[in-house]
């Protein structure tokens, strides 16, 4: 068990939310969710942009540069952490016709995806570590050279990648990016559970994953639904850090949609209740020696 722990916020994700009015879509409703989560006690503020015009995911730099922006001029200070899990998307044909793809389908090459990345230097990103099937005909296609492209021209931003693990094979490709030198320490990991045909959320599953990680870590674990708030309190027994948020999960109970910033103080809640500190953005800094671009 660890006594201290950064909350990470993922304030709207790229997935189909047009419905739910609680998340938010455009760039001023993203930056002000991310001002209340860090308010509330989000150390790290997990960042997607959506089109304001249809409420889909997107990956045009200027809207994050419009999110990014008010956030930094703002009153609060959270590391920023931007994704760069959208376009990985491979939607097939079929079952007896997968090519040409189909619809949806989006796969711009590997710097292409960093665009906003360069242009913004967040202190942090994700870095999707492994192909995913994402459910019938989707899936999230992050190839081996791909990966590596990418965490070389992090490396040279000098941003710190989040390495996203939603599977066990992704940590064996942690494992060769580190080796191969191409992550500085202390390397910084997500485990993604309960993802479609990812880790099953149950905790066998997640030790398995905790007990492969590579020495020196610092890392976080999620569950998405209904298991979102029992992980903030299963975290830290397990050495991770905690992440909750509209991304991941819709509801703070039954039936009753949440805010972030309700996420946010729920998971806080949790953590000092069972005597775990939550620490701040600075000291988050100074944990994973981040970079602070001007």
């Amino acid at each position: 068990m660890i006594s201290e722990v950064f909350i990470t916020c993922a304030l709207t994700g790229g997935g189909n939310r047009a419905n739910y009015t609680n998340v938010p879509v455009s760039p001023e409703q993203i930056a002000a969710s991310a001002i209340e989560a860090s308010r509330a006690g989000a150390a790290v503020v997990h960042i997607h942009v959506r089109d304001p015009e249809t409420a889909q995911g997107s990956r045009d730099p200027a809207l994050y540069r419009e999110v990014v922006q008010r956030v930094r001029k703002s009153d609060v200070n959270p590391v920023i952490n931007l994704t760069t899990g959208m376009g990985c998307s491979l939607v097939l044909g079929g079952v007896e016709s997968p090519l040409p793809p189909a619809e949806g389908t989006d796969m711009p090459g590997a710097l292409e995806r960093l665009v906003h990345i360069a242009e913004l230097r967040p202190e942090i990103c994700t870095l999707n570590c492994g192909t995913l099937n994402w459910d019938n005909e989707l899936i999230a296609v992050n190839s081996p050279a791909m990966v590596r492209a990418m965490a070389a021209r992090l490396q040279k931003l000098g941003v710190r990648p989040e390495l996203e693990v939603f599977d066990s094979g992704d940590l064996v490709m942690v494992h060769d990016l580190i080796k191969e030198g191409l992550i500085d320490g202390p390397p910084l990991i997500q485990l993604c559970m309960g993802i479609g045909f990812g880790a099953p959320a149950d905790p066998t599953t997640l030790m398995a994953l905790v007990h492969r990680l590579p020495l020196g870590a610092i890392y976080s674990t999620f569950s998405i639904g209904r298991m979102q708030l029992p992980y903030a309190a299963l975290a830290p027994l397990l050495g991770a850090n905690v992440r909750v948020g509209l991304e991941d999960n819709l509801y703070l109970s039954r039936g009753r949609l949440a805010s972030n910033a309700e996420l946010v103080q729920r998971a806080v809640e949790i953590l000092e209740r069972i005597g775990v500190r939550v620490v701040s953005p600075d000291e988050v800094r100074e944990m994973l020696a981040l970079k602070v671009h001007a």
